[in-house]
């Protein structure tokens, strides 16, 4: 059994996570900012900003970023990760409570965590903080679709270890969620190739900072990592192995209906 309660889930994850998670691809923010006439101005929320990785395109563009995230070891590991940004904050709070006031954000940025949230629930939060030109952007880094030799055997490796990983991957968005989500507030939607290169620890790591990744101490947790080495080594040129990910994005505006 394992907690599916996102505020508590990844607490014993956050090292892995702020390690070994990728980020997200140089092109996101740009694209934004040329896209929707975004500019540094905007006061973006991170909503379930995790351990920063979200927030830090964001900072290098020039944004003041307040990070929303209610789990206590990812806030932790995000103020320590971005200690010297000056124009980044985090706050504990959820994405359908964000304690921001009304019509105070300009956009809110939501990577790799829609799938936890009310969806109903944020439509209403994030309607309510934001400014009259605020947008929302959700985005989330998958596995390229035609899954190629390696990224097909890891997604069966992961399905087959996962401990609870059929309902987590049942939850997730996907384009035609996105879609209907935003209905007709939607303003535009992009796929960004974001490719990682990873050794064999950077791809344990990656691994490990999965929810649905059994821990040490688990049955299922040394075959599991068996099987990603016998992975590793079948497909690894030069000791590392690529993972071929795109980034979805999807932009609009909430109180569109």
């Amino acid at each position: 059994m394992t907690d599916f309660d996102p505020t508590r889930r990844f607490s014993d994850r956050a090292g892995d996570y702020a390690r070994w998670r990728p980020g997200y691809p140089e092109a996101l923010v740009p694209w934004l900012h040329a896209t929707f006439g975004i500019d540094a101005t905007w006061q973006v929320a991170d909503i379930g900003a995790g351990t920063g990785l979200s927030a830090q395109p964001f900072l290098d563009a020039g944004h003041r970023v307040t990070g929303v995230e209610p789990n206590a070891a990812m806030r932790e590991a995000a103020v320590v990760a971005l200690t010297h940004e000056t124009r980044f904050s985090m706050v504990d709070g959820t994405a359908e409570a964000t304690r921001f006031a009304e019509a105070s954000i300009d956009l809110v940025a939501c990577a790799q965590a829609f799938h936890w949230f009310d969806r109903d629930a944020v439509r209403r939060e994030w309607s309510r903080l934001l400014t009259p030109r605020g947008l929302v952007a959700v985005y989330w880094n998958t596995l390229v679709e035609d899954h190629g030799a390696f990224e097909a055997a890891y997604a069966v490796l992961v399905a087959r270890h996962g401990i609870d990983h059929a309902a987590v991957a049942t939850a997730h968005p996907d384009d035609a969620t996105m879609l209907a989500w935003f209905g007709g507030g939607l303003r535009g939607a992009t796929r960004l190739a974001h490719p990682q290169r990873l050794t064999f620890e950077a791809l344990r790591g990656r691994l490990l900072s999965s929810s649905h990744a059994p821990r040490e101490g688990h049955p299922a947790h040394a075959p599991m990592l068996a099987a990603l080495r016998d992975l590793f080594d079948r497909h690894a040129v030069d000791g590392s192995v690529t993972m071929r990910l795109d980034t979805r994005v999807f932009v609009g505006d909430p109180r569109v209906r």
